[in-house]
């Protein structure tokens, strides 16, 4: 049972390819598909977590490597549904740009601060994950959202900004910091809540 985590942390590489294969070569029934796939990558998200902290397995690598494999697998659904709707893509160009550089300059502060990879699994990333999915699956049935797309890029620049403020007010490294308020007492040195089955 200890290794079930990792199994399922890395079989979303494997979703994640697959889903670019059935784009690929276009096969039948796409949309069915790549949604399903997607709903068990993001089922293995929600569990792999759950069932880690359930194990007391739960570690900063297993965190820092479920973080990691997030990026890819959503950038391989959405290389995907780039493959299969390329006119939503080339619409929404400039604020993909955007939401783009706002993900990556997480990434690149959190390097320059910490010298790793931000890992914080925030509640406001949780939900803007769940509008990533929603938006994911209207995409690949209509090959457009108006929106949903629009939520979900508002969203998303909202959660980037508070990951930002996260690193900015973390004096050390620390994964699982549900919020900027969690962030603050932290820096306090203060203990916080942290919800079991969802964050730490």
């Amino acid at each position: 049972m200890k290794h079930l985590p990792i199994a399922l942390i890395y079989s979303r590489l494997l979703i994640g390819f697959g889903i670019i294969l059935l784009s690929v070569f276009h096969i039948n029934h796409y949309s069915i598909l790549a949604i399903t796939l997607l709903s068990i990558g993001l089922l293995t998200d929600i569990f792999d977590g759950i069932i880690a902290r359930k194990l007391n397995i739960s570690s900063e690598k297993l965190r820092r490597l479920d973080s990691g494999i997030d990026q890819v697998f959503f950038i391989s659904v959405a290389v995907a549904t780039y493959i299969q709707c390329p006119d939503f893509f080339k619409t929404n160009l400039i604020k993909l740009i955007v939401l783009g550089a706002f993900e990556a300059s997480t990434y690149v502060l959190s390097y320059i601060k910490f010298k790793k990879e931000i890992a914080t699994h925030s509640i406001g990333a949780k939900i803007w994950t769940l509008t990533i999915f929603a938006t994911l699956i209207e995409i690949m049935i209509h090959c457009e959202s108006v929106m949903l797309f629009e939520i979900c890029f508002w969203l998303g620049l909202a959660t980037r900004i508070e990951i930002l403020a996260i690193v900015i007010t973390l004096k050390k490294w620390i994964n699982d910091v549900p919020s900027i308020y969690h962030a603050i007492k932290l820096r306090q040195g203060k203990e916080i809540k942290r919800n079991k089955l969802f964050n730490g």
